[in-house]
């Protein structure tokens, strides 16, 4: 039987009549980097709950490094990092007593590369959490669930509060991590993030699995709301033959459409005017979902 990472077969997790998951059946390869997309409510954090024991499923199982997440679940916390969407972290405690207080509960650790990690991030571990930022106190959770070069890492929103700077130090700090064999789950609200960094994804909504898709698919599926502003009135003939983009609109020297994939060829037919500017956007997570997975738009 070939080994994996983490497995759920029929996952259900009911909160009285609320559904937060939903027959949820999955697998995850070592050494992936492997997402969970979706909105606030869609069961991301509920899932990774379950994977640490922190919440029980109502049905269906749930598998981590090949042992069952309840029944195991000591031995678990020892094996995996983990960084919940909401840090549990005393404020009269610097980041340093809570490195040790989770030394004498899992087993020692390398404080050398404690501190480098805390470098990455910009991160004095001898403050009190109380005088840190909400960025430091997220790159503090971080460091946590790194420390012990575990096998397998779970991060819920993990980027959020982290200014640019550090989230290209998270995203270089996962990828690094993912050339030591070690798989690392991210659960995001940002489908740029998982276009960006994820081997596949898993598409939730309302406690359902829409889909897993791979990175790849996602880059080439990717939408852009692109408006170009040229130094005088263009022709749309110019534009016409290109099949990525939709909606072509032009309004005297401006050009409005929606791109979908690789914005070379694009950029290739706008090169023949002088263009003066461009703006890019990225459409919502709602938009993204109503015309991949034909999910009604909330209004």
């Amino acid at each position: 039987m070939r080994y994996l990472v983490l497995r759920t077969e029929n996952l259900t997790k009911n909160y009285g009549r609320s559904k937060a998951l939903v027959n949820i059946s999955l697998e995850v390869e070592p050494g992936e980097v492997y997402g969970i997309l979706g909105p606030k409510g869609a069961g991301k954090s509920t899932l990774l709950n379950i994977f640490m024991n922190n919440v029980r499923p109502t049905s269906g199982i749930a598998m981590v490094m090949g042992m069952d997440s309840v029944r195991h679940s000591h031995q678990l916390r020892q094996l995996v990092g983990f960084l919940p969407e909401h840090l549990p972290f005393p404020e009269n405690l610097t980041g340093e007593q809570i490195i040790n207080r989770l030394a004498s509960l899992h087993g020692p650790v390398d404080f050398g590369y404690v501190r480098g990690l805390a470098d990455r991030f910009g991160l004095d571990i001898s403050r009190r959490i109380s005088d840190l930022s909400r960025a430091e106190q997220k790159s503090l959770g971080i460091v946590r669930a790194f420390m012990r070069r575990p096998e397998l890492v779970l991060l819920d929103s993990p980027s959020i509060n982290l200014d640019l700077e550090r989230q290209n130090q998270l995203y270089k700090l996962i990828a690094d991590t993912r050339t030591t064999g070690a798989t690392v789950v991210v659960a995001s609200q940002s489908l740029v993030e998982m276009e960006r960094i994820s081997d596949r994804v898993a598409v939730l909504h309302q406690g359902n699995l829409l889909a897993v898709e791979r990175g790849v698919v996602l880059r080439s599926r990717a939408l852009r709301k692109i408006e170009m502003r040229f130094a005088e009135p263009i022709c749309g003939e110019a534009f016409a033959g290109l099949t990525n983009i939709h909606d072509l609109a032009l309004d005297d020297n401006k050009l409005r459409c929606t791109l979908q994939g690789e914005p070379d060829a694009l950029f290739k037919k706008a090169s023949q005017f002088r263009l003066l500017d461009v703006i890019s956007q990225q459409p919502t997570l709602d938009e993204v979902y109503h015309n991949f997975y034909g999910i009604p738009i909330q209004r």
